[in-house]
This record gives structure tokens, C-alpha cells and sequence, in this order.
């Protein structure tokens, strides 16, 4: 049992000091963000898949409730076009990941989980002082 804390301890550890680098790095937040949506829309589709319904409602949920927290952390004043363009692309995977929750649909979560990891590789792309620049100065205009 001994290993079995030790094992959990090391895991408290570093998911504190991943928390407070994530502090420093608004870049890095909206790359964990990012990832965590995708993360959820796939646990979904297997829990889809071994017909997990309820598992794969609460991934949907999950999934969701990240992609809205990236919309709400956008900031129109400051991103414009690309604020308003980000926007419109989570309102379609948020209604995307609806219908695929209510109809049981591999594919609409397929979909979701392609346009999020576009949007994940273009942020990756964007140099992480520029990022922090977007995410910080812009007030969220990120991803």
C-alpha cells in the first residue's frame, strides 16, 4: 500500500507544479485546455464505443463545459475577426457534441474532435511569447 501513496503523492506533486507553471504560462493554459477538450471527446467516443452510455454522456458534458470556457475566454475587442471566427467555430463543435450526445453519433464527435485539433495545431504554432501576448495582453483572445 505504501507504494500505492507514493505513487499518489508523486502524482499530487505534479499536478501542483504543472498548476502553477499554467499560472505563468497563459499560453500553456490554452494549450491544456485545448488538449483536455480532445481528451474528453475521445474517452466519449470509446465509451461509445463499449456502450457506456452514461460515460460517454459525462465525457460529452466534460468536452463541453472546456470548449465553453475557451468562448468565454475570448475577447472581441481585441481579437476582432478572429475572436468572432473562433466564437462561431465552439458554438458549431458545442452544437456538434449536442447531437452527437443525443443521437449516439461516432461521427459528429469524429468531426469535434478534427476541428478542435486544428485549432490545437495552430495554436501550437504560435510562438509561446506571442501566445501569452494574445492570452494575457489581448485579455483571452486565444483559442
Amino acid at each position: 500500500m505504501s507504494n500505492m501513496y507514493g505513487k499518489r503523492g508523486f502524482l499530487d506533486q505534479y499536478r501542483q507544479t504543472s498548476s502553477a507553471a499554467a499560472e505563468h504560462d497563459p499560453h500553456r493554459v490554452i494549450a491544456m485546455l485545448l488538449a483536455g477538450a480532445i481528451e474528453r471527446i475521445r474517452l466519449a467516443r470509446l465509451n461509445l464505443e463499449r456502450g457506456d452510455i452514461a460515460g460517454k454522456a459525462q465525457a460529452i458534458g466534460a468536452a463541453m463545459s472546456i470548449v465553453d470556457g475557451l468562448r468565454l475566454s475570448l475577447d472581441h475587442e481585441a481579437g476582432g475577426e478572429i475572436a468572432a471566427g473562433l466564437e462561431s467555430l465552439y458554438d458549431y463543435a458545442s452544437l456538434r457534441l449536442v447531437e452527437a450526445n443525443a443521437h449516439n453519433d461516432d461521427g459528429r464527435l469524429r468531426e469535434v474532435e478534427g476541428l478542435l485539433g486544428e485549432i490545437e495545431s495552430a495554436w501550437a504554432a504560435i510562438p509561446r511569447q506571442m501566445g501569452a501576448a494574445a492570452a494575457h495582453g489581448a485579455g483571452g483572445t486565444a483559442p
